[in-house]
Order: structure tokens, then sequence, then C-alpha cells
């Protein structure tokens, strides 16, 4: 995902290139100039800015300031700017923070919330108040169940991950005994569910730690006692470091496979080389999928885009190519519901209940200290 790639092109001709936009029926696109324009226009962008999973919010965050930036440069006289609102991926945290952002009536889109549980309990807030959101990142499927209006997801869910990841373990890893340890976060436990579900009597053990809990001592006891040749966690990074560093000092061999939660560059700095090996999946494109993003991502944060950053840009962009077309808070839920055009990520389309219409998982392991691409699960 982050090994350096070189391309031909220049860094101005890619950025040119990204700028460039069209929505279905004609609507006036960010590429271009656009008379109806709100020039007092601001993008919301929710979730972990800080804390202990920053780094996934904040690889989000920087897709969101290249499409902004783009789009700023092509409309100089009508720009758009950018509102952090920084939940810490805290749910408890989210209802405020949501208020904030739909009492400043100038933001006419969020990107986010970045986080299941906090979308759990912001979204009802956002509908109420008529107020798009477009997460690039939160997967419980029951987000799409809950009849909000407002609410558009930019990547596949984990009623598609899990059955993903679960194969993977089958065909790939070749588990014949596999154990399953969730965080009880709202993510972490709904995905860790479905992959139990599709494994079924595979499954030999079963176990649940806490977000923030350091000491596994309890969980290594039952993995080594299991006999398992793999381990499912279904959590954050923050947790997973610990969780394989202590299983690998008490001597557990097997294969450790994580999910989007753990896609981060912090997974194999603090876990080191007991994060080799480690296979993740992920609804997130790799980042080399689009050449012109990935060189215009670098020239702007003299990096390789990292987890869910393209997703980030795209559901920027959706919002941005709204307001070039004078869209308001009250009229970007249609555009957004009827939005048809290919995004760096993938075609930008959604369903009925706001669901991305174009979906795909990857697989993705640790090698090297890095976690590198290996290929769509199909």
């Amino acid at each position: 995902m982050r090994s350096l790639i070189k391309y031909g092109a220049p860094v101005a001709v890619a950025a040119l290139a990204l700028s460039g936009c069209g929505t279905k029926g004609g609507d006036t696109a960010s590429g271009g100039a656009s008379s109806t324009a709100k020039c007092d226009a601001k993008i919301g962008m929710f979730g972990a800015l800080t804390g202990p999973n920053a780094n996934l919010g904040i690889y989000i965050q920087n897709g969101v300031k290249l499409a902004i930036s783009q789009y700023n440069d092509k409309h100089a006289d009508c720009k758009v700017t950018l509102a952090n609102f920084d939940s810490q991926g805290d749910p408890t945290q989210a209802p405020g923070l949501a208020k904030k952002s739909i009492d400043d009536k100038t933001i006419v889109g969020i990107v986010g919330p970045a986080f299941s549980g906090e979308s759990k309990a912001a979204d009802p807030l956002f509908n109420e108040a008529g107020l798009v959101t477009i997460t690039p990142s939160a997967t419980n499927p029951t987000l799409a169940d809950q009849g909000w209006k407002t609410f558009f997801r930019g990547l596949g869910n984990d009623a598609t991950q899990g059955p993903a990841a679960a194969k993977y373990i089958k065909d790939t890893v070749k588990s014949t005994k596999t154990f399953v340890i969730d965080d009880a976060s709202e993510y972490g436990k709904g995905l860790a569910d479905i992959v139990r579900k599709d494994l079924g009597a595979q499954v030999i053990g079963n176990d649940s730690i806490q977000q923030k809990q350091t000491d596994f001592g309890p969980s290594v006891t039952k993995v080594k006692a299991s006999g398992a040749d793999a381990l499912f966690f279904g959590g954050y990074d923050p947790e997973a470091a610990p969780l394989i560093k202590q299983l690998r000092d008490a001597g557990w061999k097997g294969t450790f496979v994580v999910a989007d939660g753990v896609k981060s560059a912090a997974y194999p700095q603090n876990a080191g080389a007991a994060a080799e090996g480690t296979v993740v999946t992920c609804p997130c494109v790799p980042a080399d999928v689009d050449p012109t993003f990935l060189n215009a991502y670098k020239a702007k944060f003299n990096e390789d885009p990292n987890t869910y950053s393209g997703e980030g840009y795209d559901a920027a962009t959706i919002l941005l190519d709204g307001i070039a077309a004078g869209k308001d808070r009250s009229s970007m839920v249609d555009f957004v519901k009827s939005y048809d055009k290919k995004g760096v990520t993938k075609q930008l389309k959604f369903d009925a209940k706001g669901e991305s219409a174009d979906i795909k998982v990857f697989a993705y392991k640790v090698e090297g200290g890095k976690i590198v691409g290996t290929g769509e699960i199909k």
C-alpha cells in the first residue's frame, strides 16, 4: 500500500487531471468554474484526529484536504473551507460534535463519521437536521438499516468484509481451527460475529477484550490451549499490536488475521517483528490503483496515501461537485443520492439504502514492517 511507485506524469498534470469532475445529469463539476457555487460553503470532517485511533482519521482527512485544495485552485474567488470535528473515535463525544456541526449552517456536508460507534451515536442527529454524511470507513452493516435519508457509505460494509475474511482464512490461510476475538466495540464485535457465523464449526474458541486494554494474558492462555492455527481479531490497531506481541512471546505460531481497523502504519511499528505475516482484510482500494491520485497525494503530503485516503478524497469530491453545482444543505441529499461518476477508488454510486454500489474487498499482509497488498479477495 505504501510502497514507493514512480510514474512519469508530472505532478502538475496529475493534479490538473484529478480536478476534472462530472456527475450524472450534467451537473456542474468541481473541475470547472460555476456561477452558482456557494462561496461561504464548508465541508465537515468528522472522526478521530487525536487519540489512539488518530492515524485512520488523519489518513481520511488528508484525502479530504487534497480534494478541497484542488477545488480551491479552480475556484480562487469562491473557496470551500474544511471544518474539523475531532471525535477521538469516542461515541460519547459524537452527539455533541454532531450538534456543533449542524449549528454551523455554512456546512453543507460531512465526510464521516469515520467509526461505526460514533456513526451510530451521531447519524440520527444528522438525519433529523438534513445534513448529508458520506462515511469513507464506518463498516457496521446495521448503519444502513436505520432509515436515515442522509446516510451514505463510500465502501463495502462488514456483511461483505466478514465473509471475505472467512473465505481467506479457509481458502488461503487454510486454517481448520480458528479462534476469534473481538474488542466489544460496535465495529469489532459486529465484524467478528459475521466471521464466526461464516466459519461455523471451524471456530474452536471465542473471547472478547476491551478497548484500551493492555494485558491480554487470559486471552493468550485460551488461544494456546485451544490449539488454534489461526486467530481472527475484530478491533483496532492499539489493541492488536500488544495482543500479537504477547501471543508470539508465549510461543503461539498461528496466522494472525485482522481487518481494516488494524490497517494502520502504527500497527507494524508498535508490534515490531511480531506483526510479520499478519493478514489484513479491507474494503479499501490499494493506493496505487490510481497513479494520478497517488502522485498528487505524494506531492502534497510527501508520503503515499494510506488506509481510506482515497475514500476520503472521493467522499469530499462528491460534496464539492454538489457545491459547484449550487447545492446547499437541503438540496445536497438528492444530489448525492443520484450521483454516478468514476472516482479514484471506484464508481461512486449509491443504492436506495445509501450503500456503495461498487464493492470490493482486498487482502494485505505485513512484510518487512510494511502493510502491502496481495490482491482482491474473490
